[in-house]
């Protein structure tokens, strides 16, 4: 299902850390079927030494789905490529953005910034091993290294080794003295140095990433660049994407949750079904916390999953059961003004 080089989504969910494994993946799937989809990032060497069926295992309802790549070694990133493309994912996406401390002892992430020479040799390399989009995700600036002549000059040596699209998360990175968590926030947003990227570049594919918290911040951005990434508003609420088909592609997909309690029965049908094959409950329930953000009983909705869904063995009635604790919560709130505020859930 991968599209042609030349082709660039309109929107896509960012690969995070811990976060949008297979699960995620496939709950995203049930709100928009054509916003492009990432992996969490996979070291090389992990899919080269590791469970490598496991790190590549993903459901066919997924794509668009690209898997995002973490190493310094062109070769041995060209080979996972070619596993990453017979296992069928659609894009290849290369990590020059992640400033967390394991991946700079590796030597990649945002570190590779400092060395655009390489990342356009494994671009080079990638690209003549696959016949998928091939990508960079990259941020503004690393360290002292954080003008925006620093970043052109990142970014027009790597377009020369044939990158498809530039994904710039508009912060600069400091590897030292802030955390990976603290890295997504601290550093003030750039955006106008993205602008002005796509602006001087004009034939280079731009995509803009970070602080983007809705549909209408993402088309805002639209008009200055070629695509938009979101990240952590997707993954506090997955429901932020019911109207990205539309808005944004070719119409609604076709099978879309209506709601996000018809997301949910969705969700516990799914959860049976890898319960039975020996995943366990809470790693599913943990990305459908933020499923009722801001409604009437939510709090009691994510209370009774943080209670009951993590336990071993649990069940994916438990799913059911948060959604009536919910509607107690609501009931209860209804009938009693003076009840307990922190039951209305908002």
């Amino acid at each position: 299902m991968s599209w042609p080089r030349a082709a660039i989504p309109p929107l896509s969910v960012a690969p995070m850390l811990d976060h949008t494994d297979r699960h995620f993946r496939w709950l995203v799937r049930q709100v928009s079927r054509h916003t492009l989809l990432y992996t969490e990032m996979v070291v090389a060497q992990a899919l080269v030494h590791g469970p490598r069926e496991r790190l590549l295992t993903y459901d066919p309802v997924e794509h668009p789905v690209a898997l995002q790549l973490g190493g310094d070694d062109p070769a041995l990133l060209a080979r996972c490529a070619r596993m990453a493309v017979d296992a069928g994912y659609d894009e290849i996406n290369i990590n020059v953005g992640c400033p967390s401390d394991r991946v700079q002892s590796g030597c990649f992430g945002a570190v590779l910034m400092r060395r655009p020479d390489l990342v356009a040799r494994i671009v080079a390399a990638v690209r003549e091993a696959v016949g998928v989009p091939v990508t960079v995700k990259h941020r503004i600036g690393v360290d002292e290294l954080d003008s925006y002549e620093h970043m052109l000059s990142f970014v027009d040596t790597v377009a020369a080794a044939g990158a498809d699209r530039f994904t710039v998360h508009a912060r600069k990175a400091w590897l030292e003295g802030l955390s990976p968590r603290e890295n997504r926030t601290i550093p003030p947003l750039r955006y106008g140095d993205v602008h002005r990227l796509k602006r001087e570049r004009p034939h280079l594919p731009v995509e803009l990433n970070g602080g983007v918290q809705d549909l209408d911040q993402a088309i805002a951005q639209l008009h200055h660049v070629d695509a938009v990434m979101m990240g952590r508003a997707v993954a506090e609420d997955p429901w932020v994407l019911r109207h990205a088909d539309a808005r944004l592609f070719c119409g609604p997909g076709a099978g879309l949750a209506a709601d996000p309690r018809e997301l949910l029965v969705r969700a516990q049908e799914y959860a049976a079904r890898e319960i039975s094959r020996g995943q366990r409950l809470g790693s599913i329930a943990r990305h459908l916390q933020g499923l009722f953000k801001g409604q009437p009983g939510a709090r009691a909705f994510r209370r009774h999953l943080s209670d009951h869904a993590f336990r071993e063995g649990a069940p994916a009635t438990v799913l059911g059961e948060a959604v009536e604790a919910m509607d107690r919560a609501r009931d209860r709130a209804e009938r009693d003004p003076g009840a307990d505020p922190e039951e209305t859930g908002r």
